[in-house]
């Protein structure tokens, strides 16, 4: 008779009863698409696209693409299209910019030397003065005290080749105007004395056409004490 411990003794559903139980299988992680479109500008979105759509050309894995590739591809082309018309408009504008910059900077000038023409023939009458559509400055009676800084710099292209005009906001109680130059880029060490102005505007002379060059200026009182520089402005030499 057959023990009940019996070595192959079949058990009930004819399983053997020693044989081994299968281990249950533990679940898989589930790994998630990371793109991170957000935070890439527009060209970096087109390289992106252009690299996935690539890796999915002929892919087995992904037979049916939802959008279709092609789809993706007429996008990618749009977006360039749109990439470089902005950037042809960026750089237009920014020409427009510096056109519309230099003009003022011009006109400015102009105003600037014109206020000292008129400053000079009015020779101290407010009434012709302000017939001329300027006004007078405030305090013009009060003492001179230091030299204060000169303001509203422009340089402009001279009537000859190698020649610069400087114009300023002239400066109260100003005896003359010190004007220094400097090669470009200026450094604390690179400027140089040019020339004295008794007037708010110069013609600076002597220079290469072609070269940036920086200049400023400070006015210099009765006592013959200097004011502060004035901010440095920068012109092509004609």
């Amino acid at each position: 008779m057959a023990f009940y411990d019996t070595p192959g003794l079949l058990y009930d559903s004819g399983v053997l009863y020693d044989s081994t139980s299968t281990p249950q299988q533990k679940g898989k992680k589930m790994s998630k698409v990371k793109l991170g479109l957000s935070t890439l500008n527009p060209e970096e979105l087109v390289a992106a696209a252009n690299t996935i759509r690539t890796a999915m050309t002929g892919n087995a894995n992904f037979a049916t693409p939802n959008p279709t590739l092609a789809t993706v591809g007429t996008q990618i082309t749009t977006t360039n299209t749109k990439i470089a018309a902005y950037d042809s408009a960026k750089a237009a504008a920014e020409t427009v910019l510096a056109e519309r910059d230099a003009a003022a900077a011009t006109l400015r000038g102009l105003l600037t030397q014109l206020g000292a023409y008129v400053e000079n023939i009015a020779a101290g009458d407010r009434v012709k003065i302000e017939s001329a559509g300027m006004s007078v400055r405030a305090d013009s009676s009060a003492p001179v005290g230091p030299m204060t800084q000169v303001l509203e710099l422009v340089l402009s292209q001279g009537d000859f080749e190698g020649t610069l005009d400087v114009f300023w906001k002239p400066v109260r109680g100003a005896k003359s105007y010190e004007i220094q130059i400097s090669a470009d880029p200026p450094t604390p060490t690179s400027w140089t004395a040019k020339m004295t102005a008794s007037n708010s505007s110069a013609t600076i002379q002597g220079l290469t056409s072609g070269a940036k060059l920086w200049a400023r200026v400070r006015a210099v009182g009765a006592d013959n004490q200097p004011g502060p520089w004035s901010d440095p402005a920068t012109k092509v030499v004609p």
